[in-house]
Order: C-alpha cells, then structure tokens, then sequence
C-alpha cells in the first residue's frame, strides 16, 4: 500500500471513530438532561389543612407546592381555583395531593353523590329524621357513633310505654336537613344518615313507623356494646314514695251468693176446705136480785149464777 492510500484509510477510519464519539456523547448528554428535567420541580395543588370527608373545597384549604415531576400523582392539578368547591369523598391530609380520585365527580358526571363512595360493602345508608332534642342538639357530626333508643307502647298494652336501646354504636355517615309539609306549611326537619346491616335497616325504618327515636352520643372511644334491658314508667318510679302517682285501691263490693229457688211443684187440685163455723155467742148468765133492809136502809145486792 502507498503512503497516500495508507493516509486516506487512517483518515477514514478516525472519522468513524470520532463519529461514534460524538453520537455516543450526545445520548449520554441526552439521558442526563431527562434525567435533569425530571428532577426538576413543577407546580401541584395540595391540601393546606385537613379537609374531612363529605365537604366542600374552600379556597383557603389549598396551596401550590414544588413536586418533583417524575412522582407527580395522576389527577392532580396545578390550579388551585378548579378544585374549588368540588367535594371530597375520602379523608385528604395536610400536604396530601388533591386529586380526581378524591374528589366527587363533576356535574353531569357518573356517579356524582359522593355518598355512595363511603357506605361499606354490604352496607347501606339509611336516613331518619329528628327534632333538635333527638339529635343531641346539633352535636352529632359525620364519623361521629350513636345508639338509638325507641320509645313507644308495649305490645297489648296500648296504655304502658317502654323506652329501649334498639342499636347500638352505630357509625354516622352525614348530617343535614329536609324540608316536610307540616299544618300546611314547610317545616326544615333534621336529619342523620346512618350506616347500617340490611337487617338494621328493617329495623330502624319499623321502629321509627312505630315510636319516637332519640339518638345517644357515644364517647370517641366507646365501642363496647351494653345490655339494654328497657325502662317502663314502673321501673322509673321503682322504690320512689310518690303517693299522688300511686293509683287509689278501691275495695271491691262483696258478691252476694246467688241462691237458686227450688223449682215450684205443680199444686194438686184440692177441694175447697169448708169453711169454720162461727163462733156462737155465750148464752147470757141468769142473775138474781136480793134486797136487803138494815135499821131503815135498804141496799139491793144482784148476783149471778156461775
């Protein structure tokens, strides 16, 4: 080979050689600067304060915060102003990502109640409704647990009432209100949702059909069950010296013993008795009169014949 020749191929094989090079320091340079641009920060809505399940999004319960772009969650958003008013389903934490899946779905959407998001399988949310007294003045609140106590008349006894804890620690899912027709007007009646069994639910719907409901406010860290054996008016006023409340004994009036009067005998026919004879009067008595004469005086004596 002839040094021109030996010099062309050197000169071919080194730009090949810096061709390689220079590709392969463009993809590494490449992959660095993805890797770079993942690292990097991007604007995310996430929750300022705890926002608790079934309530609406208030301005002042979001915030924008630098998230790493690689981990940013699906659904987010990077406007606070569009979650806005949106509704959440489930419990979001201070710092949490606030996204689709925790939020109910917008109008016109499937599945807009968010209520069918937390009621347990196999569940069921049924709503009654209370007055101001029942619902334990307005303190009853969602995640809060209840028992419920019915009162109404015992079964053959129209007149005796028993009060009796019917369920016991039952979760409540929300609270609100309706509005009934009452006298002709509307009237706005509170109401409670509970989440209940199907069992439960026949229940309750029976029971507030029959009596009156009252709704107990258990202690967060309550969930032992009780026995709950009912009260009458008797067993209140058990061992009470409430003269006035006793009821007045009256004595009963003797029976008197009904006696049965022999059957009449047929009477025979008798001849009519004859009549007694009068009595006669006695004869009247044969009397004499003597006359006696004494020194001048005369004296007339009668005697009669015996």
């Amino acid at each position: 080979m002839t040094r021109p020749k030996a010099v062309i191929v050197v000169a071919i094989l080194a730009l090949v050689f810096a061709g390689i090079a220079a590709w392969l320091t463009f993809h590494y340079l490449q992959k660095e600067m993805d890797k770079t641009k993942a690292v990097q920060p991007q604007t995310l809505v996430v929750a300022a304060a705890d926002i608790p399940i079934g309530s609406a999004i208030a301005e002042a319960q979001l915030k924008t915060t630098s998230w790493p772009k690689d981990s940013i969650p699906p659904g987010s958003s990077a406007d606070p102003k569009s979650l806005v008013g949106r509704v959440a389903i489930r419990p979001i934490s201070n710092g949490d990502a606030v996204t689709e899946q925790k939020l109910k779905p917008k109008a016109g959407g499937a599945g807009t109640g968010f209520m069918t998001y937390i009621v347990p399988a196999g569940h069921r949310a049924t709503t009654v409704a209370v007055n101001e007294v029942a619902g334990v003045a307005g303190f009853i609140t969602p995640s809060d647990r209840v028992d419920i106590v019915l009162t109404t008349a015992i079964p053959g006894q129209p007149t005796e009432n028993i009060s009796k804890i019917i369920l016991q620690n039952v979760p409540v899912l929300a609270t609100g209100q309706i509005t009934e027709q009452k006298e002709g007007k509307p009237v706005i009646v509170p109401t409670v949702t509970l989440d209940l069994t199907p069992e439960d639910s026949e229940k309750l719907v029976l029971a507030g059909s029959k009596g009156s409901l009252q709704l107990l406010l258990r202690n967060i860290a309550d969930s032992a069950p009780v026995e709950a054996r009912g009260a009458t008016i008797a067993k209140v006023l058990a061992g009470t010296p409430v003269a006035a409340a006793q009821a007045p004994v009256v004595a009963a009036a003797p029976v008197k013993a009904v006696q049965k009067r022999p059957a009449r005998k047929k009477s025979v026919a008798q001849a009519p008795k004859a009549a007694a004879p009068k009595a006669q009067a006695p004869a009247p008595r044969a009397a004499h009169t003597v006359t006696l004469i004494d020194g001048g005086v005369r004296t007339t004596k009668e005697f009669v014949l015996q």
